[in-house]
């Protein structure tokens, strides 16, 4: 007979935002996690660009060789909307931590110097900014808006609920960042995403099986009535539009769904957790242990910081 580990409950939240409006999101932020605490959750996931917003369905005006004012105009509003990194808006999200005793994990579009960036915050239940993730490779149009992170926020953190690490979106889809991924020993893979198509939860599914870890992935749900009145996404602008319609989920190291998929809107996704299964799955396959075979395959990571400019003062 197995025995177990004390289970965790852990939370992924599926809800979306007010884009362009921080205060009302970060008041919407606070008391979602509230109620992730109220239903017994240690750690809580946000979706992807949660604070900040996504802004899908708009094209900043541009075009191959050109931009309108117009565009440049959504651009700076955008940027308006973003947060510093730390700044007020770290202090609130800490706190809200810390008054709820949980591991928060959420999305966020960072601000830093004229740059954007789609980054993943860890703050502690002490209401310690713990760590941060930069999305590495934006994908498609997310280039226009924002920078790409370099190796230097790759973390994986040793907490007292396990080793907790994330990873936005298609940044799923890149094998060798996975692997970077197992190899610091995840076992809470956060998978903050907006990707809101039923090709997610194979991915998240195979993600689980592969790297022998729980799955926790978070998805904005939100309808065009959240957006500002002026906004003119390509979905139309009748007010109950789906703009993201969620498929948050959590899964467990064998690949099982033990939570989710969600579409019919906002809600909580719960689970009880016990990391023994981690250990349980590496049995027959660790892909950065006993399954890998480093005498063919290595991959190097580079962690330095990769700055534009680099001033000495001697």
């Amino acid at each position: 007979m197995r025995s177990a580990m004390e289970p965790i409950r852990v939370a992924v939240v599926q809800a979306g935002p007010f884009p362009f409006d921080l205060e009302k999101t970060l008041t919407k932020a606070e008391e979602l996690a509230a109620q992730a605490a109220r239903q017994g959750a240690k750690l809580v996931v946000f979706p992807e660009a949660f604070v900040g917003g996504y802004p899908k369905g708009i094209d900043f005006g541009a075009r191959v060789g050109s931009r309108t004012p117009e565009g440049r105009a959504w651009f700076r509003r955008y940027f308006e909307g973003a947060i510093d990194v730390a700044g007020p808006a770290t202090d609130r999200l800490g706190e809200s931590a810390r008054v709820n005793g949980v591991w928060l994990v959420i999305g966020v579009i960072e601000r830093d110097a004229g740059t954007l960036y789609c980054t993943v915050l860890f703050f502690s239940p002490d209401g310690t900014l713990a760590g941060k993730h930069r999305k590495l490779m934006p994908t498609a149009m997310e280039r226009l808006i924002w920078g790409f992170g370099d190796g230097s926020t790759l973390p994986v953190l040793a907490t007292p609920l396990g080793r907790i690490g994330a990873v936005i979106c298609w940044e799923n889809y890149m094998p060798l960042l996975r692997t970077a991924m197992y190899a610091k020993g995840v076992q809470l893979y956060c998978a903050p995403t907006v990707d809101d198509r039923e090709t997610w939860i194979p991915t998240m599914r195979h993600i689980a099986m592969e790297g022998r870890c729980f799955v926790l992935s978070a998805c904005q749900f939100v309808r065009r009535e959240a957006y500002p009145a002026d906004y003119q996404p390509m979905q139309g602008n009748d007010p109950l539009t789906v703009i993201i319609q969620g498929g948050s989920a959590i899964v467990n190291p064998l690949g099982q769904v033990l939570a989710g998929p969600c579409y019919d809107g906002e809600g909580i996704l719960t689970a009880d957790v016990d990391l023994s299964e981690v250990a349980e799955g590496k049995y027959d396959l660790d892909t950065t242990g006993h399954y890998a075979r480093p005498d063919i395959f290595r991959l190097e990571v580079n962690e330095r910081p990769a700055a534009a400019v680099d001033f000495k003062s001697s």
